[in-house]
């Protein structure tokens, strides 16, 4: 049988020779930025990894069939075309359908661990909802990177969600989280959350080493690496405060409920704080796209010596 998604000749090559490769999303891409910035920050992130010696895996649904690594056109599609939000359990019906689609967290750490790529760079990760005691609203992210081995860095959750739930639904699906030089969760556009994490790593080596660990345990979850922005670079706090109690204060009372409460409170925020919060999105992607990469080449180092 014909495999059901294709890997890019780029990929394929790298991964045979053990060379560093790097899972990228297309959801940021293709709903995450305003055109055309978007195609742009694209291209940015994949030529931040060919700089560093390690190939980039973009990581999209093209008329119906799963593509980790795409070529310049590929790219543009993502960029430039109007595609579905794809989680997993969405990829069969777009292959039977033949449908396009731009892939979520989830999606993209479950078609990079089924294609053999062990680390992802993302901008922050979905988690549980602010009321999720009665809405029952989780991200499809967490229950994905439970299963999925991938590595994946993200600069936490953005703080629409309920962080502490999410650290909590992490630790019971014996999720391992890293803080890269802290132990303060950070909450995407802020450096720090307030909420602990107990463990902190110092180097992509160190993550390297527990990858190993983790693959000769036989423990098959995903490892989140939470890497937060440099102070200097993220929102400024009491701005960031401001706009957010205004957002949920006009989802309030705009009656907004259930899944449609964080793309509203997202878009308003864009929109609110005069685009701060898109170029601090920049600064987020740029910084874990940076640290996957030397998480990759440090695997791939580990590789050859053990």
């Amino acid at each position: 049988m014909p495999s059901p998604f294709v890997i890019s000749d780029a990929v394929a090559a790298a991964l045979s020779a053990g060379k560093p490769v790097v899972a990228l999303e297309s959801t940021i891409i293709s709903h995450g930025l305003p055109r055309p910035r978007n195609l742009a920050a694209a291209q940015e992130f994949e030529e931040l990894l060919l700089s560093a010696g390690v190939t980039p895996a973009t990581i999209a649904v093209l008329d119906g069939i799963p593509r980790i690594g795409l070529d310049a056109d590929g790219v543009a599609r993502i960029a430039n075309e109007d595609m579905v939000k794809a989680s997993v359990r969405d990829l069969p019906i777009l292959s039977a359908k033949k449908i396009s689609g731009a892939t979520t967290v989830a999606a993209t750490a479950y078609l990079a661990g089924k294609a053999g790529v062990r680390v992802f760079a993302t901008g922050g990760l979905g988690g549980v909802h602010r009321g999720a005691s009665a809405t029952f609203d989780e991200s499809a992210d967490l229950s994905s990177l439970a299963l999925a081995g991938v590595t994946v860095v993200a600069a936490g959750v953005k703080s629409v969600l309920d962080i502490a739930g999410t650290l909590e639904r992490l630790e019971t699906l014996s999720v391992p989280v890293l803080g890269y030089r802290t132990t303060n969760f950070p909450s995407f556009w802020l450096t720090e959350s307030g909420e602990q994490i107990d463990w902190s790593v110092d180097s992509p080596a160190e993550i390297a080493d527990i990858m190993h660990s983790q693959d000769e345990l036989g423990h098959g979850q995903g490892i989140i690496v939470a890497n937060p922005l440099p102070p200097e670079l993220q929102w400024e706090p009491d701005e960031h405060d401001a706009v957010l109690l205004e957002a949920l204060a006009e989802a309030d009372a705009q009656g907004i409920r259930g899944k449609a409460v964080t793309p509203f409170l997202l878009s308003y925020i864009v929109g609110a704080s005069g685009g701060r919060s898109l170029e601090v999105n920049l600064d987020i992607a740029r910084n874990n796209v940076r640290l996957a990469g030397q998480i990759a080449t440090a695997w791939s180092e580990l590789g050859r010596h053990v």
